[in-house]
């Protein structure tokens, strides 16, 4: 069986994350989506908000499994599930040298741990949580980004921060 890992700070989960998602499932035999620390980010969610929203997202695909794996790296996270591959989404050039950066680290620190670049689907592909976030700030329609789940909490995040 082989297993991928598919690790993320998902704050909220996209419509692009869930087709990556989908994607890894159809070619690896199971796929852990991990809810992660990413120590450059400010989160909105909390992590196990960030991990329903997945949960949620992705719970109609058999193989998949979404885990809360913080304060972890991404590689002992994958010896510990017995993943052999990380899988990453790409979105465009820009991502793709950022992952290319990622990539090269994580096969210094696990050489046995090798990282797959999944493309998002062309319509997904200027989908990102920030942008996202700043629709929502100003009130604009989220519903085609993201699952219901997520657009719901997010709108609901936004509207309580704008009250304070």
């Amino acid at each position: 069986m082989v297993t991928a890992l598919f690790p993320g700070s998902y704050d909220p989960i996209t419509r692009g994350h869930i087709d990556v998602a989908k994607k890894a499932a159809q070619i690896f035999d199971k796929v852990y989506v991990v809810v992660m620390t990413n120590t450059s980010k400010n989160y909105l969610f909390t992590d196990e908000e960030r991990a329903d929203f997945a949960r949620d997202a992705l719970k109609d695909v058999e193989n998949i499994e979404v885990l809360l794996k913080p304060e972890q790296l991404t590689v002992e996270v994958a010896h510990e599930l017995g993943a052999s591959a990380i899988v990453r989404g790409v979105r465009n050039s820009d991502d793709f040298r950022y992952e290319q950066q990622i990539a090269g680290i994580n096969e210094e620190i696990a050489s046995d741990v090798h990282t797959v670049l999944l493309f998002t689907d062309a319509k997904d592909s200027f989908i990102a949580s920030s942008m996202i976030k700043e629709v929502a700030k100003f009130g604009g329609d989220i519903s085609q980004f993201l699952p219901a789940k997520a657009a719901q909490a997010l709108i609901k995040k936004m509207r309580q921060k704008d009250e304070k």
